[in-house]
């Protein structure tokens, strides 16, 4: 579906937890805690959606789907766009980038654990 729509977000102010400079209203990591919202992302990767579409997935109601899609849209991972009289949401991945980054960080010790367990277990084999 083809279209010129802008997609826009509600904006303002934060409440001082960084995502203030960033004009997020929610953190990354406070959005994607809870198990429907990750879901929601994951339904959304594979395209656009109206809200319709979206609460026919959760066992939720459609007000609760629509509460998480406001969380995710103050953290700035879904857009939103009027086409008619609906409005379709859609994945932003970019602000991932900053969870990606955080669990780069800590990748390295669980690289070094896992390292030292297979020269642990290449000794444990050993006459």
């Amino acid at each position: 579906m083809a279209s010129n729509a802008t997609y826009g977000r509600d904006g303002g102010s934060g409440s001082g937890s960084g995502c203030e400079a960033l004009g997020r209203k929610h953190d990354v990591f406070q959005a994607l805690a809870d198990p429907n919202r990750r879901k929601l992302l994951q339904v959304l990767a594979e395209g656009e959606r109206p809200l319709n579409a979206l609460s026919g997935q959760f066992t939720v109601s459609r007000t609760a789907v629509s509460k998480h899609l406001r969380v995710l849209a103050e953290a700035g991972l879904v857009m939103e766009r009027k086409a008619g009289r609906e409005t379709r949401y859609r994945l932003n991945a970019e602000p991932l980038r900053e969870v990606k980054e955080w669990i780069a960080f800590y990748e390295r010790f669980w690289d070094n654990k896992l390292a030292a367990l297979e020269r642990y277990l290449d000794t444990e084999g050993e006459p």
